[in-house]
């Protein structure tokens, strides 16, 4: 429960941190394209916040300088996290990506499962069933 309620304070920072008075406001409209579609839905210096949709699975992902708190909104993946990443490539700096991961732990994610993965650490979408719905939010390290 105490997880849950930090997770709120952290999605709720991350939608008031920027414009002239520091409030960034997102319609439900555009949350529901981004969850839908995938898409950012807010940006400051130290956080960003995303809806993403995905109907297959995905590249392993390390970024060295973003821990990923990811909240699924709707729908089952497998989700791996740790061990080494496979077949590994820079896409630009201090983000890579990768085909596979060696050693990982698998997670079994569904509608409200949160997982955060700390900056440098190999994740993947392995398999998604049908379709998962979720938010990323980026807290980024200077």
């Amino acid at each position: 429960m105490k997880f849950l309620l930090a997770l709120t304070a952290l999605f709720t920072t991350a939608v008031v941190l920027t414009a002239a008075d520091g409030v960034i406001y997102v319609s439900h409209d555009k949350v529901a394209a981004a969850l839908a579609k995938g898409g950012p839905l807010a940006k400051a210096s130290d956080v960003a916040v995303s809806g993403s949709f995905r109907n297959k699975g995905g590249s392993v992902e390390v970024h060295e300088k973003e821990t990923d708190v990811i909240y699924v909104v709707d729908g089952a993946a497998t989700f791996v996290t740790g061990g080494t990443m496979v077949g590994g490539k820079s896409t630009k700096p201090g983000q890579h990506i990768g085909s596979d991961i060696k050693g990982g732990q698998a997670h079994s994610l569904t509608k409200g499962d949160v997982i955060v993965v700390p900056a440098g650490t190999p994740h993947w979408f392995k398999e998604v069933p049908q379709t998962v719905s979720y938010y990323v939010v980026k807290v980024l390290k200077p």
